[in-house]
């Protein structure tokens, strides 16, 4: 009878989950119903998986459908027959989402699918025969007065269910005035539901209809015919890559081959044997076109000369070596193949292909271009309410003040019982917590399947201009789709930009590809050792450059552990530190105490401990002496959405089962599974850390022998993890000279001339992107600029563009003033004479006003350029105000272990972390008055007491403590300092006295020293 149920995939509008629907099903003896999610097709896979799941205990059916709307307005539900008629919905659902189109205000004559209209929408007579009227309980009063009573035969039970109590329906208010960005008190009660969308026992819900047992009659009739199947234990993915199985054997095995010549040579016997025993497991699993799918596209990207990392477990494979999809050689490094592919692992292998940012959207053209959108689509995902997001906009909804929302969001243990309003809002948070508010893109997902895509999903058209797809990777792994992972990063394109800046800069062609060259290089390790590795991909956080530094890492094996046990899951378990531990006391000969012989025997490169996800496949399998299949449940498992399954807990009690019965001690097996358990889907496999290892190196290189270079082509990829403001001074740091932009030097992006380094027009807040490519475009057609005139006539420009230009400095080279320069700029523009571009040879004379003195002050420049850059271009300190700077710098933190000390530090970065117990506490990353980074803990007490107050300088007392060797300052006192005041020194700017006392006032403490130009 429930022909209408939504789940929390109609966004911002129903409030249960796919489980939560089947509860209030089983609770309420309800035996079928559809799933008609508002313009979504999301939740249906989850639903029909869990009815599986749950059918020895509770059998229900679900049959599937779609409820159209049009801006918040009902036009119609589509309910499937069968699968043709769901592949129908789905099909007129995307045309609709993308092109843009509205949808039609009558259905399209659906052959395998049902229409009903809501009460009062259209004529009866005007009906197909597969259209009915919808009719819901306070409607049924009206049917007598209406032409619809004589249409009984065309009217079926329309109760829609979505919420499930008072609460809930609370929780869709709520979220519709999120929805509708209104507070709750003004919501348009037109845009929210009646109370009584819930569902109750079907012998209630006939009660209302009683007086029509026809309406009875059809709604059963109609619910009857409609059924949807899928097998989920059938692969969906494309089939054949060649036209038959076949020959995607042979072609596999003859490109394996011809590339294992290239890699080994033909005598190297033992990674023969592996390459013929992954051929064979590969060809019983019938993933032949899933490696020649993945090979084509990393042709098509040499072919156009993209760079390419190729991660994930694939690596672990020596064909995807051979093939030439990753660089990482799977038997130097004793990869364990079975992380990636086993005989009897169901699901396709997992492989990422990273390219650059600027290449990744060609590459994906191509696979749609090749495929068609037929087949074709990005994998979708749901965006989610977080902590603070939830509390931001119940904040909102509730009519709070900006200032006291950010506190609660800020500081959410003081301001939770603060009062009536936000009790409610933490209380409806608990709520919304984990409910989608929207579908997005996958990082990287493509879905590519042998039948139309849209057998399966209906699709919208994001930004990105490709298909996405409605469900999320873990639906789209039930259903059988499984995806090709076709990412995006940074890395790769500073790289690449890094290499071609060398040759412009200085003349050198850099072969990027010498890893082995790399791994001795000693300029390399020093700069791993100790952490100094700012801009190098994945290891320039500064949680990284902290362990780097404690670990003392000098070679490629600690980086490749490095890069898993740095993930969350390894970190919050204890084992990274454990990792520390036991790495120090074996290099120093010592030894360390075990958990158990078998985890040293099966990890011993790791110590016995488990770094990369394939370890938890080893212990489960060698260990626990679960079946492969099992112990991939397990490493699955890491995912929190799968842990709840009961397949996940059926392993997980077979495991300890098993461990009882091979005589491990308790304590011995809680422990191993404690650490199985603390991946929490965080960690990484072995290949993936050693790809990333690689081009970690590949940075490494770079930064260690062309510092500068590098630096300048990690600005121009904007995506490194700090603020580009800090890539800057780290050139600086290493000798580079720091120039505002110059129409007459710079680019749109930043380049490099020897040591001098020009900022890009790319930075200047405020400067139009097509003026900014017009200034280096009209120098390089007619020559360098000759002066503010020459500029103006030239370049078409407002006054606007042309007072950024003047303040940020681009005029410089014209040798006067800045306050002149925009005083001719204003009289140029207050001109009654209309603007005439110009590039002849000879100009007009300008005239020449007799002016009146303008005087600049000390920090005009500075200012200037934190109002248009973001961060001033001298050394920030001189913008302190007057104050002692401490007593300590950071080159002396570890001559003051266990010392009381005080510093000032410019803030570079910080990190938002909890406690075990939920506390909030901060790890700060600061640089003092020479440019040296320190670091500093702020543990909860302090974290509450003094926090954060934004970007600036600090003074910052506490304790110098060590953690393995690397000083920490564990603050127990902090203030922000105040910066001297741009208006106050516009007063005195006549005075350079005055100015000059303030500078040496400031030097109070201990003697500075800056590698900052004055």
């Amino acid at each position: 009878m429930y022909l209408n149920c939504h789940t929390f995939f109609s966004f911002k509008y129903g409030t249960l989950s796919p489980k939560a629907l089947f509860e209030q099903a089983r609770l309420h003896k309800v035996k079928k119903l559809v799933l008609t999610d508002i313009n979504n097709t999301s939740a249906y896979i989850d639903m029909l998986r869990i009815c599986n799941e749950e059918r020895e205990n509770y059998d229900l059916e679900v049959a599937v459908g779609i409820e159209f709307r049009r801006d918040e307005k009902l036009l119609y539900l589509g309910i499937a027959r069968n699968n043709e008629g769901f592949e129908e919905l789905n099909s007129y659902l995307s045309h609709y989402n993308n092109t843009g189109q509205p949808l039609l205000s009558k259905a399209p004559d659906f052959n395998h699918a049902f229409v009903i209209y809501p009460f009062g929408h259209q004529q009866p007579e005007a009906l197909r025969e597969n259209e009915f009227i919808g009719i819901r309980i306070r409607e049924v009063n009206k049917i007598i007065r209406t032409p619809y009573s004589g249409f009984l035969h065309k009217l079926v039970i329309q109760h829609p269910v979505t919420f499930r109590d008072k609460k809930s329906f609370n929780t869709h208010r709520l979220l519709r005035a999120i929805g509708q960005n209104t507070l709750l008190s003004k919501l348009d009660p037109t845009t929210q539901v009646p109370d009584n969308e819930v569902m109750v026992p079907e012998e209630q819900l006939m009660t209302y209809y009683d007086r029509y047992p026809r309406i009875i009659k059809n709604t059963r009739q109609l619910l009857d015919q409609c059924h949807i199947h899928f097998d989920f234990s059938t692969d969906k993915n494309i089939a054949c890559f060649t036209g038959s199985k076949a020959e995607d054997r042979e072609k596999l095995k003859s490109l394996a081959l011809e590339g294992f010549i290239r890699r080994y040579g033909p005598q190297n016997r033992t990674a023969l044997d592996q390459l013929h025993h992954e051929l064979d497991i590969i060809a019983r699993q019938n993933f032949e076109a899933y490696f020649l799918v993945c090979d084509d596209i990393v042709k098509f990207a040499h072919h156009k000369n993209f760079e390419h990392v190729g991660r994930g477990s694939g690596a672990n494979s020596i064909v995807s070596y051979c093939l030439g999809l990753t660089d990482v050689d799977p038997i130097s490094l004793d990869l364990y193949f079975e992380r990636f592919l086993n005989p009897e692992r169901s699901s396709p292998p997992d492989f990422d292909i990273d390219f650059s940012w600027k290449d990744r959207d060609t590459v994906t053209a191509y696979i749609f271009n090749k495929y068609g959108e037929k087949r074709t689509a990005l994998l979708g995902t749901h965006v989610t309410f977080s902590q603070r997001s939830v509390l931001r906009e119940l904040g909102k909804v509730f009519g709070l003040p900006k200032k006291e929302i950010d506190n609660i969001v800020e500081y959410p243990q003081q301001y939770r019982d603060k009062d009536s309003i936000t009790r409610l809002i933490f209380n409806y948070a608990g709520e919304m917590l984990k409910i989608p508010q929207h579908l997005s893109i996958h990082a990287g997902g493509v879905l590519i399947t042998e039948n139309p895509i849209h057998s399966y999903t209906a699709t919208d058209r994001p930004p990105k201009d490709f298909p996405v797809s409605h469900f999320e990777m873990h639906a789209a792994e039930d259903m059988g789709i499984y995806k090709f992972d076709i990412l995006s990063q940074r890395g790769l394109g500073h790289i690449k930009d890094s290499v071609a800046t060398i040759a412009r800069n200085r003349g050198i062609k850099e072969d990027i590809k010498r890893f082995d060259d790399f791994t001795k290089d000693s300029k390399i390790r020093k700069l791993l050792s100790q952490g100094k590795t700012m801009g190098c991909f994945y290891v320039e956080s500064p949680a990284m450059r902290m362990l780097l530094g404690k670990l003392q890492c000098n070679d490629y094996i600690t980086l490749v552990a490095a890069s898993s046990i740095i993930r969350p899951g390894v970190a919050r378990s204890g084992m990274m530190r454990a990792y520390i531990e036991r790495h120090h006391a074996v290099k120093n000969g010592g030894s360390y105490e075990s958990i158990h012989p078998k985890m040293d025997e099966l990890m011993q490169e790791t110590y016995g401990i488990m770094v990369y996800q394939e370890d938890v496949i080893k212990v489960a399998h060698h260990f626990a002496r679960l079946s492969l299949a099992e112990a991939d449940i397990l490493r699955r498992g890491m995912s929190g959405k799968f842990r709840s399954r009961k397949e996940f807990q059926r392993v997980r009690e077979q495991f300890f089962e098993n461990c009882r019965k091979e005589g491990y001690e308790n304590d011995v097996t809680e422990r191993v599974w404690y650490e199985i358990e603390s991946f929490s889907g965080y960690s990484f496999s072995k290949g993936h850390s050693a790809s990333y290892a690689v081009e970690s190196y590949q940075s490494l290189y770079l930064k260690a022998h062309y510092p500068l270079e590098f630096m300048v082509s990690v600005i121009n990829n904007f995506g490194g993890f700090y603020k580009t403001e800090f890539y800057f001074h780290e050139a600086r740091m290493d000798g580079g000279m720091v120039e505002a932009p110059c129409i007459n030097q710079s680019e749109y992006l930043t380049i490099i001339k020897g040591k001098s380094i020009y900022i890009g027009f790319v930075h200047l807040k405020s400067l139009e992107t097509k003026l900014g490519r017009l200034i280096p475009e009209e120098r390089a057609l007619n020559g360098p600029f000759k002066s503010l005139d020459n500029f103006i006539r030239r370049v078409p420009v407002g006054l606007e563009q042309i007072r950024i230009l003047i303040r940020i400095g681009a005029f410089r080279f014209t040798q006067k003033s800045k306050r002149l320069l925009l005083w001719n700029a204003h009289m140029y523009f207050g001109s009654t004479e209309p603007r005439r571009y110009s590039r002849d040879l000879f100009e007009e004379e300008v005239k020449h006003y007799q002016l009146p003195s303008l005087e600049t002050g000390p920090f005009e420049d500075a200012f200037d350029e934190l109002e248009l850059l973001g961060f001033p271009l001298c050394d920030p300190y001189k913008l302190l105000k007057p104050t002692p700077i401490g007593n300590v710098k950071t080159d002396l933190l570890r001559a003051m272990l266990q010392q009381r000390v005080e510093i000032v530090g410019y803030l570079v970065t910080t990190k938002n972390t909890r406690t075990k117990d939920g506390k909030h506490m901060h790890f700060g990353t600061f640089y003092d008055y020479e440019g040296k980074v320190f670091d500093t803990t702020h543990f909860p007490v302090v974290a509450k007491k003094y926090p954060f107050r934004g970007k600036g300088f600090y003074r910052i007392r506490g304790k110098v403590v060590e953690d393995f060797s690397y000083p920490i300052i564990e603050v127990s006192w902090m203030e922000k300092l105040p910066m001297v005041d741009k208006y106050e020194l516009m007063q005195d700017s006549r005075d350079y006295a005055v100015v000059k006392k303030l500078k040496a006032k400031s030097g109070a403490g201990i003697k500075r020293k800056s590698k900052f130009p004055a």
